[in-house]
């Protein structure tokens, strides 16, 4: 690490192996290139096994064969997943177009992934086939650098059709932002855009430096009263903030989010972020880049557990590192400005913006974007594409919106998805809903949860309908690992996988998203959770005040206590 920055709070001690690679990496080239070539294994070998992941990829296997391929001496069936660089999720119907033909001639699973991370991922593609799927994506001007691993990741934003002219603001910031953070290697166009070796100061990287950063980076622009980036799940989050005629005047600056934990260890931990101060408009890039390089120079990278902004933040504490960024950004951070906070879901079918263009919003069953017997959700959207020269959007609750159509053409947009039955009914329970990838392709996966879902819910709503509560909702998420990738610790259900068909339940989360679960049962199964779940939904349906979340009403009575400091009472049980 550069130590040109000499400050008390730079943790001292015998930096991780990972350090070692970043710092040996010649600015992320390892030697990548070198295995590209080597044909007697499908997999990454040494350091680029961990490298590819800054150019946007992780190297996984089919976990449903392993076994079958170990007995037959067989390595796994390795292959790529490929995460687009994709700030505010906007997404044009030509490049879909392109993204989707590579699914189908190129992966393994043929399917495209929607995340809630407003971008998408292709699974299952072939060491052999990477480069065309870069360049594939450099020919319809994106990338993938930069969508994983110790960099800031994809910046996300409120999807939000109804402040046109706000929702563009903040979506061209999020591409600003992403711009300016991105690492300035030559690395990626080097070995994927088979470019000349480049060698410029612009190598030294001055704002991520040698090393990167400690450990992955968040970033959500959020414009209240929707929180569907639930802001509470990154490193840093930017608040919008209007004056009375809509005007974005600046931001409410959150730091320290963050859902990932380490099941049994109690150096790990979910946190909410830590109201810091309101920014000016003219000032955010500045105190965006404060934030970001504090967590460069103080995280700690002597343990990757504890290596994440919001351990930074509870270990300096709130006061120096607010003054930190005042000095790093020359700016004075004014008091919090008032915002609140009414849903985080997102809003179905048509709905006109103030532009006088229309936007229609699909429910997307897990983010996942295929064709099944009877439900032909793949072919449905290509059908658009080509009918609609416009734009996509991709929201943080992994459902698309067919964005900014002109009134000639929704006569023709209705018409497919009629065509294709995609505007049938969805119960409120399952549009708000999510989980994440988990088996048969994460390797840090315990238990099901993308496959499990669907099932999962519809024994949920025969419940709620039990309880003649059907039009209610509840958060619920699932996630096969304590990684937090489905956001599943600020859900108001929340299953974490803890092995093979077995999850810990929390509950008392919130609709908005500001408040994590306090575990309510450990190390149970599917129908125990339902069992136990039915028993509560019950006791709600009686015992509730008017209109009451399941949430709030678990906290009122008694069931579960309100977690206030996550650090140390995530581990109390009830």
């Amino acid at each position: 690490m550069d130590k040109k920055n000499n400050s008390k709070f730079v943790v001292e001690g015998n930096l991780t192996d990972f350090e070692r690679i970043k710092g040996d990496s010649n600015y992320l080239r390892g030697t990548i290139d070198q295995d590209l070539k080597k044909t007697l294994t499908n997999g990454f070998t040494g350091d680029n096994f961990y490298l590819i992941r800054f150019h946007g990829m992780y190297q996984q296997d089919d976990r449903d064969i392993r076994s079958e391929r170990l007995e037959q001496k067989l390595e796994p069936k390795y292959a790529m997943m490929l995460r687009c660089r994709l700030p505010g999720g906007v997404i044009t119907t030509d490049q879909w177009i392109k993204i989707n033909d590579f699914a189908i001639n190129y992966t393994f699973y043929k399917t495209i992934r929607l995340t809630n991370r407003q971008t998408f991922q292709l699974h299952g593609i072939f060491k052999h086939n990477l480069k065309q799927a870069h360049q594939m994506l450099h020919e319809i001007n994106l990338d993938s650098l930069a969508t994983a691993n110790d960099v800031n990741r994809n910046v996300i934003c409120t999807s939000n059709p109804n402040e046109s002219n706000v929702s563009h603001q903040v979506y061209e910031l999020s591409k600003i932002i992403s711009q300016h953070l991105l690492p300035k290697t030559k690395a990626y166009a080097e070995i994927w855009l088979d470019k000349k070796k480049i060698f410029t100061t612009e190598d030294d990287e001055p704002l991520l430096s040698k090393f990167y950063l400690p450990r992955k980076f968040k970033i959500s622009i959020v414009v209240p009263p929707y929180n569907d980036v639930d802001i509470h799940a990154n490193d840093m989050s930017l608040i919008t903030i209007l004056d009375s005629k809509n005007n974005i005047i600046g931001f409410n600056l959150l730091v320290g989010g963050g859902l990932s934990f380490e099941h049994n260890n109690k150096l790990t931990w979910p946190g909410i972020s830590q109201e810091v101060g309101f920014v000016l408009y003219k000032d955010i890039i500045s105190v965006v880049e404060s934030v970001v390089t504090i967590q460069r120079d103080w995280g700690d990278r002597t343990n990757r557990k504890q290596a994440k902004t919001r351990y930074t933040l509870h270990r300096v504490g709130l006061k120096y590192f607010k003054k930190e960024i005042e000095k790093r950004s020359n700016t004075i951070l004014l008091p919090i400005k008032k915002y609140h906070f009414i849903s985080r879901g997102d809003r179905f079918h048509w709905i006109k913006g103030t532009n006088q263009k229309w936007n229609y919003t699909l429910f997307i069953p897990n983010g996942r974007i295929k064709n099944t017997h009877n439900f032909k959700l793949q072919s449905a959207l290509y059908e658009i594409a080509q009918t609609y020269h416009g734009n996509f959007k991709i929201t943080a609750n992994q459902n698309l919106i067919i964005s900014d159509v002109k009134e000639k053409y929704k006569k023709n947009i209705i018409n497919i998805i009629k065509k294709y039955g995609l505007s049938n009914s969805i119960s409120y329970i399952r549009q708000n809903s999510m989980a994440c990838v988990s088996f048969p392709t994460c390797p840090l996966a315990m238990a099901e949860a993308e496959r499990m879902l669907e099932n999962f819910v519809t024994k949920l709503e025969l419940i709620l309908i039990d309880n003649k509560m059907f039009q209610e909702y509840i958060v619920v998420r699932v996630t096969g690992c304590p990684n937090g990738c489905a956001r599943a610790l600020l859900a108001e259900i929340a299953l974490v996988g803890k092995s093979p068909g077995k999850y810990n339940l929390y509950i008392g989360g919130n609709r908005i998203g500001t408040r994590i679960p306090t575990l309510y049962e450990e190390n149970v199964t599917e129908s125990e959770i339902l069992n136990k779940l039915s028993k509560l939904i019950q006791v709600w349906s009686v015992k509730r005040n008017l209109k009451e979340s399941f949430g709030d009403f678990v906290i009122r009575i008694g069931i579960v206590k309100e977690i206030i400091n996550p650090s140390s009472e995530f581990w109390s049980k009830k």
